[in-house]
């Protein structure tokens, strides 16, 4: 199969340590992930951030509060660097893998360079990244705070 993704490039009015805890904590991660629309109980979500542990939660989604499934693995933790975790919200056993760079702007600023990597169909892809991007809105509002 051929490999396709995307490269989602943004940039955060904080510094680097507190971008790395909203990856990283279950509690703010809970708050941004899905955006504005969705929601992510906290209950629902296991974060074990180091190379070879597990990640979960359940996402509610509209219409009609839709239940998704996430599950993936850490598969390289280099704090407040860079973290790469495979993540499906399918049944089955097919992951995209997602890399998240941490660049120190040195002005109290953090760009972070979100790739996303696997094989489903090219539109599925634009999709996604919109998704991200909706995502990372969120996280923008939570570091405004």
């Amino acid at each position: 199969m051929t490999e396709y993704g995307f490269t989602l490039t943004r940039v955060f009015d904080a510094p680097r340590e507190r971008v790395w805890r909203e990856w990283t904590e279950p509690d703010a991660f809970a708050d941004w992930f899905g955006g504005p629309q969705c929601e992510v109980p906290l209950d629902t979500v296991t974060m074990d951030v180091r190379p070879g542990g597990r990640l979960r939660l359940t996402m509610y989604a509209p219409p009609n509060r839709r239940e998704i499934r996430w599950k993936g693995e850490y598969r390289e933790v280099v704090a407040p660097e860079r973290l790469v975790f495979t993540i499906s919200d399918q049944p089955e056993e097919i992951y995209e893998l997602v890399t998240v760079d941490f660049a120190d702007l040195g002005d109290g600023r953090t760009e972070v360079r979100l790739q996303q990597r696997g094989h489903m169909p090219p539109d599925q892809y634009e999709r996604t990244r919109a998704g991200w991007g909706g995502f990372l809105d969120r996280m923008a509002e939570r570091l405004a705070l």
